[in-house]
């Protein structure tokens, strides 16, 4: 069985790469199984999905602990300890990172120990799909590509998963074209199962309950929501050219985290620390003053620590 871990902020399409990789894996003949995890969390922040091929029954389900390959779809994950993307990673795991750094540059200081491979699909998807969040077929080809599925089976299952999210078929037809683009470009990686490991004896749990005085679920925090600094979940942030700022208020009417501030010239102000980088006041500011800029410095901090 080859297990696919695959990592992604919402909105980059970690969960439907997934599916595509599951439905080509079917269309070959393998039994697949493909599920996501996430909270109730809004686009930017991590999210998981996993993917299992085989020619017999699968009988795990859940979390895949110890991946055969691993599939990062932003490089600014492998800093963040809440997205644990290198949990289970050894020296024969496999690993793609959606990044403009070479593998050498991304494995400067050996924290991906398995056989590392790197693309950047984000500028594929801004030059030739001129949406920077499409990525999802792109993501899925390349995880096809380095488990060994064929072209065919890949193009199938773009066609299949993006027209049940209801894209138009020109759209469907352009994202197989450039996803089978990244298939081809892609530096393959051997990619081999992992010898099973022996399952533990089953023990019966006995769960304990507390008495209704200590254990009534209650409210007495207070808010701590400035102290996540979900800043780290950008992929562009909004910048503003100032000279083409007309003072409206609408980036700060329509912010959903309310981290824009206004100065008193009626200039917008950023809070970059917990921007997470949606983008809303880039699409409503109706001068073009705020522009989407891409996020280099989270694809080398973590090398610099």
């Amino acid at each position: 069985m080859l297990s696919t871990r695959f990592h992604g902020r919402g909105g980059q399409g970690a969960k439907t790469a997934s599916r595509i990789l599951g439905t080509a894996a079917f269309l070959e003949g393998f039994v697949a199984q493909d599920s996501p995890i996430y909270g109730a969390e809004r686009r930017g922040a991590p999210v998981a999905a996993f993917t299992r091929i085989a020619r017999e029954p699968i009988r795990e389900r859940g979390l895949i602990a110890r991946p055969d390959l691993v599939v990062i779809a932003d490089a600014s994950l492998i800093e963040d300890p809440a997205a644990r993307v290198l949990d289970g990673i050894d020296e024969r795991t496999a690993v793609f990172v959606n990044s403009p750094l070479t593998a050498g540059q991304l494995d400067a200081q050996n924290l991906l120990s398995g056989c590392l491979s790197a693309l950047d699909l984000t500028d594929v998807a801004l030059q030739q799909l001129g949406n920077r969040g499409a990525i999802s077929a792109l993501l899925g080809a390349v995880a096809g590509r380095l488990v060994g599925l064929r072209r065919e089976s890949i193009r199938e299952a773009i066609a299949r998963e993006l027209a049940d999210l209801g894209l138009a078929a020109s759209v469907i037809e352009r994202n197989q074209a450039v996803a089978l683009q990244c298939y081809d470009a892609v530096r393959t990686v051997p990619v081999a199962a992992a010898a099973p490991q022996p399952a533990a004896p089953a023990q019966l749990q006995v769960p304990t309950y507390e008495s209704p005085t200590r254990g009534t679920a209650r409210i007495s925090a207070s808010a701590n929501s400035v102290l996540r600094e979900t800043g780290g979940w950008r992929t562009f942030r909004p910048v503003l050219l100032p000279d083409k700022c007309n003072g409206c208020w609408l980036c700060f009417t329509y912010c959903p985290d309310g981290v824009i501030s206004m100065t008193k010239d009626d200039k917008p102000v950023i809070d970059y620390d917990h921007c997470k980088g949606c983008q809303i006041c880039v699409h409503e500011c109706p001068t073009n003053a705020l522009v989407a800029e891409r996020e280099k410095e989270g694809e080398v901090a973590w090398r610099a620590k």
